[in-house]
């Protein structure tokens, strides 16, 4: 290291620097580059913390007697009961029947939406014909449907599994829908330049580029057949989840109802991470966010 200084005869000379600079200037530079670090609790173990204090604080609320058992079971005499109903059998089966139905559900209303999507933004004339009438239905409860339903088609399964499909139906519908009218125009001149046929433009052009919203679509499209099962089963239901739950009501079982409620929350999210799974198999193409 060099120091320069300005001699009397106006000339720039570098003259050595004397050994006690360079230990202060070394010093400083270790201060200010290693900075003393605090030590954090990492992020999902401080949510973790969260779960397990409310969790707490809910279990010692249910066995000092502020919360009765009537209004709501404490999370042991839930975990309790929860191993009581599958080691009788009773919530494997009930379980069995709730999937059967959602799974009826998106097997019917995931076909049905995808095929109007595709009819109402591929052409003039389907667009006129089917998303005018598409969108003023998306707006009327799907709730309020029930009692036609259950006029048209009873009080069986038929029913239930309808209100299912409509629940299904609009989310891919409108999101497919919304993909393919995304699609670049350039893409349809290249295609259009190259002398792709119909069939070659759906399977090369508008089926890649309506999937990105036809995964989301889907991702809605589970969520609202859990919640709509719900509403299904309570239509003279004698088996399934929701069948449990108002039986559970009507003897005043809160722990009984808490496990159902859970067993819901738990598929909805394992398929969900399925969907998601899915996604993440089908786009690789797409660049990594």
């Amino acid at each position: 290291m060099t120091v320069v200084e300005e001699r009397s005869s106006g000339s720039l000379e570098a003259e050595p620097a004397s050994p006690s600079a360079a230990p202060a200037l070394v010093s400083l530079s270790a201060t200010t580059a290693n900075p003393t670090r605090r030590w954090r609790v990492p992020s999902g173990i401080e949510r973790l913390i969260g779960v397990v204090v409310l969790f707490a604080v809910w279990e010692v609320a249910a066995r000092v007697g502020w919360l009765s058992p009537r209004t709501l079971a404490g999370p042991s005499t839930v975990l309790t009961a929860g191993w009581d109903l599958a080691r009788e059998g009773t919530l494997g089966t009930a379980l069995w029947a709730s999937l059967q139905r959602v799974l009826w559900g998106l097997g019917i209303g995931v076909p049905v939406g995808t095929a109007l999507a595709l009819a109402a933004s591929l052409t003039r004339a389907g667009d006129d014909l089917v998303d005018s009438n598409v969108q003023m239905l998306r707006f009327v409860p799907i709730i309020a449907l029930q009692p036609l339903l259950i006029l048209w088609l009873g009080i069986g399964e038929s029913a239930k599994i309808s209100l299912i499909v409509l629940g299904v139906a609009f989310p891919i519908y409108v999101n497919t829908y919304s993909a393919v009218r995304s699609i670049a125009p350039g893409y349809h001149e290249l295609a259009q330049v190259v002398g792709l046929g119909r069939a070659a433009r759906l399977r090369r052009i508008v089926l890649p580029g309506a999937l990105p919203g036809f995964i989301v679509g889907m991702r809605m499209a589970t969520a609202a057949a859990w919640l709509l099962l719900v509403f299904a089963e309570q239509m003279n239901a004698s088996s399934g989840l929701g069948y449990l739950m108002i039986r559970a009501q009507t003897f005043f079982q809160s722990d009984v109802i808490v496990v159902c409620l859970v067993t819901y929350a738990v598929l909805g999210l394992a398929s969900d991470a399925l969907v998601r799974f899915t996604e993440r198999r089908l786009l690789q193409w797409q660049p990594q966010r």
